[in-house]
């Protein structure tokens, strides 16, 4: 029995070094791809090509009694290894005669990777720090292209209050999580092309591919028109939104939701479960909150803490949640099951159809993260 299986687990492992084989073919062939887009000015992401090419492999490997969630998973993850080695050709420049971008927060991880963007792009970029205000700062500002602001929130308005001396045509910009008063602030303070610009991503990602950029409108948009096409080519989505109607949604997505990870974290600090045992005895749908939960507090808490408490609308829609969380908590000091299930049945109607959806993509999410987990097995 052990020879029989040695004899398999030998011919699996040949399968697996053809597969890398195939693999190693296919980057290959992918950073070929990359020199040509480069060339022309193609997006990285194309999502038609994407979605046919996924059903057809689903196709044929289905024909071949191969589950198609099994090939659309490789192919996928392989996918996301492409996009970030096809960003190695560079990209085509869209303004090659702008004159140098200036971004202010540039050695920030945030900034840094925008820089590093542009500079794949052909574009001359230098960058600025709080100890860079001064002589050196006179003289980086004194004729930029575009001046991108970086910095943390409760320090945005007062840097872009010092930029009262941009060149008329200097595009003026930031990448601030909240948008109306940088916006105000930027289109009070320079006569030429605003725009207010959100990245929806953190700075640890290799690539843009199916990543969001929200744009408000500010001043001269056929100016910055370039820099959104700009963004398509590295591979994001540009969604323009109205300032009040960004912040509006980022009370939601950001303050929120980060104040919920952090009340609950401080929770579990002072319940001071054994966290090895809660991780043990997770199911995949819990480890996963629980990461989400902990990957905040690997962070920067000032940044955080900026982000909660950047406005009185923040507070005041975490007053109403934890109004709506007391009274979930007085159905269940009542034992009223009936109103339990007449509130969950109204959030239900409210989803709609994203309900189901959202239960099948969350079903990938959840496999990825069970796939992620090692297990010592235990003699019992």
């Amino acid at each position: 029995m052990v020879a029989e299986l040695t004899q398999l687990r030998d011919k699996i492992d040949a399968v697996d070094q053809q597969m890398i084989d195939l693999l190693a073919q296919r980057l290959a062939l992918v950073a070929e791809v990359g020199v040509v887009k480069s060339q022309h000015g193609l997006p990285i992401y194309a999502p038609d090509r994407e979605a046919a090419m996924l059903a057809s492999r689903r196709q044929e490997a289905e024909q071949r009694g191969v589950p198609g969630d099994l090939i659309e998973d490789i192919l996928r993850r392989t996918m996301r290894e492409s996009y970030a080695s096809e960003k190695d050709s560079g990209f085509k420049c869209l303004q090659p005669n702008l004159r140098p971008i200036v971004i202010i927060g540039g050695r920030g991880q945030l900034g840094g990777l925008f820089a590093n963007l542009f500079r794949l792009s052909g574009y001359h970029v230098e960058v600025m720090s709080s100890r860079d205000w001064g002589e050196r700062s006179d003289q980086l500002l004194a004729n930029p292209g575009m001046v991108i602001v970086t910095v943390p929130i409760n320090r945005t308005v007062d840097i872009i209050e010092c930029l009262s001396h941009l060149p008329q045509d200097c595009i003026l910009a930031d990448f601030t999580s909240i948008k109306a008063k940088p916006l105000q602030a930027m289109l009070s303070v320079h006569a030429g092309p605003v725009v207010g610009l959100h990245p929806m991503f953190g700075p640890d990602l290799p690539s843009l591919a199916k990543q969001v950029i929200a744009y408000c409108d500010g001043r001269e948009p056929q100016a910055y028109q370039w820099l959104l096409e700009q963004f398509q080519i590295w591979g994001a989505s540009v969604e323009p939104i109205s300032a009040p109607a960004h912040d509006q949604n980022m009370i939601l997505i950001q303050a929120l939701r980060h104040f919920t990870s952090f009340a609950y974290g401080v929770h579990l600090a002072e319940e001071d479960p054994n966290l090895d045992q809660l991780i043990t005895l997770s199911s995949p749908i819990y480890r996963l909150e629980l990461a989400m939960v902990g990957r905040l507090f690997a962070q920067d808490p000032t940044l955080y803490a900026d982000i909660i408490m950047a406005s009185e609308d923040n507070v005041a829609m975490i007053r109403r949640f934890h109004q709506r969380f007391g009274e979930a908590i007085a159905l269940l000091e009542c034992g009223d099951k009936a109103g339990f299930i007449d509130a969950f049945n109204h959030v239900e109607q409210w989803f709609g159809d994203y309900a189901p959806r959202f239960l099948s993509e969350s079903k990938t999410l959840l496999k990825q993260a069970n796939d992620a987990v090692h297990r010592t097995r235990k003699m019992i």
